[in-house]
């Protein structure tokens, strides 16, 4: 199958392959929210789907935390074969192991892509509304330097601020200590998916509507990145909305993003899916989609020792993690535990490729797709509750649909009432 964004999406792979928030409301009040048409019995619900999203992506984030910077190669040699599930951290000496240390990944610990995840679902909760950068100015920099709260890789209670990388720890600095315009503060900080790693929330409360879920994240991570990693941000909560349709599959995500993309991202994207397309195991995706994102991708070849022109803004090139997540998706059909664990298995970044593949199984077959066994252990170790951040965002997105339902009728009425104005002839009168 070719991706492009003019592809008429596709049947869902068989399962046998498968192993601004300051606007003031209007004064007229808004219109009910109609019952939703009639779907399947099977068919997740809104409150489904976002639980199924954001546990998703946690679970992936923890189990590929452990092997993030390995090749497919050192992850089969230290544990003898595929990961299969969530596994310890690969040092046994982690405490002292460099660049590790303090940090411990692995047995079930999320890590920095979970926490921030995490964090802008606060955002939402407090804002209630579609956001802009200044909502990242506003409420996420005050949560990242003010509430301590349980950092798992630390196994102790710290701001969060002490474990974010320090393409995060840029947003607290241009914005909290630069007085950077947020709009524009993400200029100047290295290009990665660091914004991408937490921008599901974006795609849940734009549930169902791609392009205003990409505009959302798009304005979002100007307060944090530019280029191709600002792009990846939008394309990936652009998926995660077009995830949550009725009829969602696999390929009708890959062809919304596609449709979305701009530059070296939507390239990346296409380049990866068509090598996805000839692959039917996870276990054995590593190799084609590596070799069709490292033209696009600027780290190079050695992941933990990234080449001069690594991360610079470029209309050419694309992060790697958000393609090889939709090719993951791709080749594991939708089912979340061979799209994760294909992720996982690919080594390099494979946490947030992990993250941004799990929202997306997560987001297409709802909370019940994650295994239990695997969202438990995580919750457990990571003492998080995994499941309230989903059902809370679920409520917001259906507060901004009656909202946005609200401004589009006085926008309507609005209209209306200009365009029946006679117009202006040629010489000025009516």
């Amino acid at each position: 199958m070719t991706y492009t964004s003019e592809t008429t999406p596709e049947a869902p792979v068989p399962d046998a392959l498968a192993v601004p928030a300051t606007q003031v409301l209007p004064a007229t009040p808004a219109p009910p929210v109609p019952p939703a048409p009639p779907t399947a019995p099977d068919t997740p619900s809104l409150e489904d789907r976002a639980i199924g999203c954001l546990v998703g992506a946690a679970v992936g984030d923890a189990l590929g935390g452990p092997v993030q910077g390995r090749t497919p190669e050192e992850i089969v040699g230290r544990h003898g074969g595929p990961i299969t599930g969530i596994v310890g951290p690969f040092h046994d000496d982690w405490r002292t192991a460099r660049p590790l240390t303090p940090y411990h990944k692995g047995d079930g610990h999320v890590t920095d892509d979970t926490l921030m995840t995490h964090a802008l679902v606060r955002v939402y909760e407090s804002v209630r509304d579609h956001l802009d950068a200044y909502d990242i100015a506003d409420h996420l920099v005050p949560d990242l330097i003010g509430t301590p709260r349980w950092i798992p890789e630390l196994e102790a209670e710290a701001l969060p601020l002490q474990r974010i990388f320090l393409a995060e720890k840029w947003i607290v600095a241009r914005l909290h200590y630069g007085h950077a315009d947020p709009r524009e503060a993400g200029v100047g900080n290295i290009v990665n998916c660091g914004a991408a790693m937490y921008m599901a929330p974006a795609g849940v409360v734009n549930a169902g509507n791609p392009d205003r879920a990409y505009a959302e994240a798009l304005d979002i991570a100007g307060a944090h990145q530019s280029s191709y990693g600002r792009e990846a941000a939008g394309v990936f909560a652009a998926a995660v909305a077009a995830a949550f349709a009725p009829d969602a599959t696999p390929s009708s995500v890959v062809v919304q993003a596609l449709r979305l993309a701009k530059d070296g991202t939507r390239a990346a994207i296409e380049a990866v899916c068509e090598a996805a397309a000839t692959v039917t195991d996870p276990t054995a995706g590593a190799e084609p989609l590596r070799a069709a994102i490292a033209p696009f991708d600027t780290v190079g070849p050695d992941y933990r020792n990234p080449s001069l022109g690594a991360r610079r803004p470029s209309r050419l090139h694309a992060v790697e993690e958000l393609p090889i997540a939709l090719g993951m998706l791709l080749i594991g059909g939708g089912d979340y535990r061979a799209t994760v664990l294909g992720a996982v298995n690919y080594g390099r970044d494979c946490d947030s490729i992990a993250t941004m593949s799990g929202a997306l199984a997560g987001a297409l077959r709802g909370a019940s797709a994650v295994p239990a066994e695997w969202s438990s252990e995580v919750a457990r170790a990571s003492r998080l509750d995994l499941h309230a951040p989903g059902a809370a965002l679920a409520t917001v997105a259906r507060e901004v649909f009656t909202r946005d339902r609200a401004r589009a009728r006085t926008h309507e009425q609005a209209f209306t009432a200009i365009s029946a104005i006679p117009a202006m002839t040629e010489t000025g009168a009516r």
